[in-house]
């Protein structure tokens, strides 16, 4: 008796406190959504072929037009490229309609999409094909230099890949065309490789794809995240994960059919590829699409192409009402503002109120997630907040020791069980078990990050569990960081901690012990260039110290939280200095 006592699943604390808050005509329970992503986008297109699906660069594409793109790209690399169900294919690149028209083709042909950040260098590549088991990639021109070394006969490198040009997407002669950057308009590339094939020849062979995968919990995707081993880990998303995502979001949001979606965030990105990809496509809402983020020319597509909604993180809004030309912009249209990855500043937040009726939505999720998890009632939203669990998402507070749930108010590490969590990390066992946990015979999430929740059920971030960076909403591991490091040949020690940024939420800084004699030649500056180069930008260090040694336990290793505290409480300082000696920022005088 004792024992069935012990092991009766106890009360949870405090179930039902955000339900009071609920979003009208939201349902509080997830229904399975029992289709794939391609069945889902041949329904859309079956209902409205002639709609606009993407506007970038002065041209529109259809969604007739998306599809025959979609099916024909589908059936090369099916017939000619050799991909199987259940293949990973690397997509790289910026935004642009090839993006699209290649996430959605891997997806269509049974295969499993693995988005590379364009930043990432070619070591950087190489481990997410190698690591992924990638041995197609469809990739933007600009890439080659980094792809072309990794092009082999198949076996451990990539063995075919389709080359797009940004100037076929768009229309050269029209206003929005002729203001887009050089690269977009620079003319095809010469490959000079069987092993390469352009894009548009691709499509051109016009063959027929496989049968429009129905299993929803087949593998569809493979985003990478970082983690504190240094490596970065595949998140193993299924149609199934994705759409309980989607669906969630389009009912909070909400994005319906009639909606104009600015497309801006990187599309590599959970944040684009869900939000500006997935979820305008799934509703049949128009997409109007940036290359590369600009303050100037996100103003002026939103209000000539009557933007209706628009997720990003706060960086890119601070920059956009910022913008001196924003002002004198007509922007009645947009009505929805969303968005996460960093706390949006309360006097920004006041200013969107109060000059343009905009309530800036903050919702919380992860790669490991698909995105969409946690999202502020539109009707009840507060500043600074994760939001409240969404439908079907049981997220709670808890000690990170004894894993018991924690009372409201109290600050424990965030866990949760949600349809649209992944399966695990791909091929990392260890990692899953370091990150999953199971409370009342449910398997939950350890996000790492710790939170608190309030009175109403709602959550707020107070620190990270895990050692992480969070760059303009990108993630940064300094375990990582630092292993590039000491690939530096004067690097002798190396430790990476965060700096708080005005415009990027956090910055990278290295501190260094260098090999005797490397001082004497090379400066700060000479490493943040080498880092440059051998790392994407996000992650290289903005600060580079030379110390003469790091702190270090009993065991030898270095502590990296003696130096963060030290500087995050030098930091604070300074900025309290600064505040004392400067006006108080009001929503009159916000940027």
């Amino acid at each position: 008796m004792t024992e069935a006592l012990h092991r009766r699943p106890r009360p949870r604390l405090h179930p039902h406190l955000h339900e009071a808050h609920w979003p009208p005509g939201v349902p509080q329970d997830a229904v399975p959504v029992r289709e794939t992503l391609p069945q889902r986008l041949a329904r859309v297109v079956a209902g409205r072929p002639d709609k606009a699906a993407i506007v970038y660069g002065g041209a529109t594409l259809t969604y007739a037009t998306l599809w025959r793109r979609i099916e024909a790209l589908a059936g090369w690399m099916c017939e000619s490229a050799g991909v199987q169900p259940g293949d990973r294919v690397l997509v790289i690149g910026q935004n642009a309609p090839q993006w699209v028209v290649a996430c959605q083709a891997v997806l269509r042909a049974g295969a499993v999409a693995l988005p590379v950040n364009p930043m990432c260098k070619r070591e950087e590549i190489a481990f997410l094909a190698d690591n992924g088991g990638a041995r197609v990639a469809i990739a933007a021109q600009e890439l080659l230099p980094q792809l072309r070394p990794l092009l082999g006969d198949g076996s451990g490198q990539v063995a075919q890949a389709a080359v797009w040009c940004y100037a076929e997407a768009i229309d050269a002669g029209s206003d929005e065309g002729r203001t887009l950057p050089d690269w977009v308009h620079a003319a095809p590339a010469a490959l000079g490789d069987a092993r390469l094939t352009g894009f548009e020849a691709a499509i051109s062979e016009g063959l027929a794809p496989p049968p429009l995968p129905a299993d929803p919990d087949a593998l569809a995707l493979l985003p990478y995240t970082s983690g504190t081993t240094g490596q970065p880990k595949g998140c193993r998303h299924t149609h199934a994960t994705l759409l309980a995502s989607l669906t969630a979001s389009a009912a909070w949001k909400p994005v319906t059919c009639d909606s104009v979606v600015l497309t801006v965030a990187p599309l590599f990105h959970m944040l684009g590829l869900q939000n500006g990809q997935h979820l305008p496509l799934i509703q049949g809402a128009t997409t109007v699409m940036l290359p590369r983020w600009d303050a100037r020319a996100a103003g002026a597509l939103m209000e000539r192409h009557r933007v209706t909604a628009w997720s990003a993180p706060p960086a890119m809004v601070l920059d956009l009402f910022a913008h001196p030309d924003t002002a004198g912009r007509d922007l009645s249209s947009l009505s929805l503002l969303s968005g996460g990855g960093a706390a949006m500043p309360d006097a920004v937040a006041a200013m969107l109120r109060e000059r343009y009726g905009l309530v800036y939505q903050e919702a919380y999720g992860l790669t490991e997630t698909a995105s969409f998890l946690h999202a502020n009632p539109p009707q009840r939203c507060k500043r600074q907040c994760l939001g409240v669990p969404t439908q079907g998402v049981d997220s709670r507070i808890v000690d990170p020791v004894t894993l018991q749930e924690l009372p409201p108010g109290e600050v424990g590490e965030l866990v949760t069980h949600a349809p649209q969590v992944m399966l695990g990390y791909w091929r990392a066992p260890e990692a899953d078990a370091a990150s999953f946990i199971t409370l009342d015979g449910q398997r939950f999430l350890r996000t790492g990050d710790l939170a608190c929740m309030d009175e109403d059920g709602y959550f707020f971030l107070r620190d990270r569990l895990k050692r992480m960076i969070n760059v303009s909403g990108y993630k940064v591991w300094p375990a990582e960081v630092e292993s590039l490091m000491y690939a530096h040949p004067a690097v002798h020690e190396a430790c990476v901690i965060a700096l708080p940024d005005a415009q990027q939420g956090e910055s990278v800084k290295a501190l260094l012990v260098l090999k005797p004699g490397a001082e004497a030649t090379l400066s700060p500056t000479d490493v943040i260039a080498w880092c440059r180069e051998h790392m994407a930008v996000y992650k290289a260090p903005r600060q580079v110290e030379f110390v003469a040694s790091l702190p270090k336990s009993g065991t030898g290793k270095i502590l990296w939280r003696e130096l963060q505290d030290a500087h995050t409480h030098a930091a604070a300082a300074a900025g309290a200095a600064a505040h004392r000696s400067s006006p108080t920022v009001t929503p009159e005088n916000a940027p």
